[in-house]
């Protein structure tokens, strides 16, 4: 057993799928001021150099820079793209059609995802959707989270291994976030949707399984996460919705009607957000999981509110409700009420963010454009907090209201 658990976790199994999909890693030396490719039939390479450059060469042989080094100044354009002098592998994509198909994949577990999809089912279809995914999805992504920081399990090694992302390189590995994430908010919203809105089961169940399984092969393609990692993650996401399933009714009775689940909200947030576990090295973990402990905290005091005010925005009439018909006009107003909806949080996340930063680094003395202070836990977990609370408040109680007074509701 321990040795299947080691060959699921090593890098050479990712590096094998990544070449059967067509991404293979490549060695360029630089001599006298031009790029030396070598055979396509010598896709490895054996060290890494520091201040390195990721590149995508095209069918033209050439090289595309994807990031710049700022710490190169021999450079020159080449085909409109810049061409470095550092050390570097680099990586040949052979198929381009995986390619985009799996980073398009990976976007599913990436940030731009979560705030924008959950907020499209609350301001367009039903705000009960967007709870239960929001209640599920910050659970899920909290215990993944500390998991990773607790564990320690290293990420798969480049070489062999490219890696096509880097923010969180510095992260552990084991389990995949990305899996457990989006597993817990597609097979979420299956279980949720039949009692509030009428569609056949069976293509909401084949939808899920081949997006959990695109996002599964994403974190693999894009050389974030060994075979281990992404079975783990899709296990773990669905033994917590297993565990907690048949409590998911009572939960949303108390969060919307306890008098005292506003105040559990924020200092549970905060408890856990303060009492993350400490790495020896920064990592974006801490502030990641601060950020989406926030969100939850918000969404979940918002509905609250709703829910005290008589107006939660949810369908009207017999559940389960039909699905809107899919028309030039339905499509212009959800497309209005998603811009004003994604205005107002970037509105307030730019202003929290700005003012809570200022207030604090002032308190302690420090530069806002000091990063490294920034980074110090009793700025960066109250700032982070204190920013996504807000979003996640004019997420669920202010937006529908908006939506009023311009006539988008």
């Amino acid at each position: 057993m321990l040795k299947l658990l080691k060959h699921l976790h090593g890098s050479e199994l990712v590096a094998k799928f990544q070449r059967a999909c067509g991404l293979f890693l490549i060695e360029a030396a630089h001599q006298n001021g031009n790029w030396v490719h070598p055979p396509r039939k010598s896709p490895l390479i054996d060290a890494e150099a520091p201040h390195q450059l990721d590149r995508l060469r095209c069918g033209n042989g050439h090289v595309i820079t994807n990031e710049k080094d700022s710490n190169s100044n021999d450079k020159h354009k080449e085909n409109g793209y810049s061409v470095g002098v550092s050390s570097r592998p680099q990586y040949e994509v052979r198929n381009r059609l995986l390619y985009f198909l799996f980073l398009v994949s990976a976007g599913l577990g990436h940030e731009v995802f979560y705030i924008t999809f959950p907020p499209c089912l609350h301001w367009n279809l039903d705000p009960f959707l967007c709870r239960r995914l929001v209640n599920i999805w910050t659970m899920v992504m909290y215990i993944g989270q500390a998991l990773k920081d607790v564990l320690k399990l290293p990420r798969p090694l480049s070489p062999p291994v490219v890696k096509l992302e880097k923010r969180v390189d510095a992260e552990y590995g084991l389990p995949s976030t990305h899996v457990m994430a989006t597993t817990a908010i597609f097979f979420t919203l299956l279980l949720s949707a039949p009692s509030r809105v009428q569609f056949q089961f069976e293509v909401g169940l084949l939808v899920a399984v081949v997006l959990s399984v695109l996002v599964c092969l994403s974190r693999l393609y894009t050389g974030m996460h060994s075979v281990l990692d992404v079975i783990c993650g899709a296990l773990i996401s669905a033994t917590l919705m297993l565990v907690t399933y048949p409590y998911w009714e009572t939960f949303d009775r108390l969060q919307l009607t306890s008098p005292l689940s506003p105040i559990g909200a924020l200092v549970l947030a905060l408890f856990l957000s303060y009492t993350y576990p400490e790495l020896d090295h920064y990592t974006t973990t801490r502030g990641d999981t601060t950020t989406i402990l926030g969100v939850g905290a918000g969404c979940s005091v918002g509905y609250w509110v709703n829910e005290r005010l008589g107006e939660t925005f949810e369908p009207q009439g017999v559940l389960p409700i039909p699905l809107p018909a899919l028309t030039l006009g339905g499509l212009a107003l959800a497309s209005s009420r998603f811009v004003v909806g994604v205005v107002a949080l970037v509105a307030t996340r730019q202003i929290m963010k700005t003012a809570s930063l200022w207030v604090l680094c002032s308190w302690y003395g420090v530069s806002v454009k000091d990063i490294d202070a920034r980074r110090r836990k009793e700025i960066e977990v109250p700032y982070k907090f204190t920013t996504y609370t807000s979003i996640g408040l004019v997420h669920s109680i202010l937006v529908n209201r908006l939506f009023i007074v311009l006539g988008l509701l």
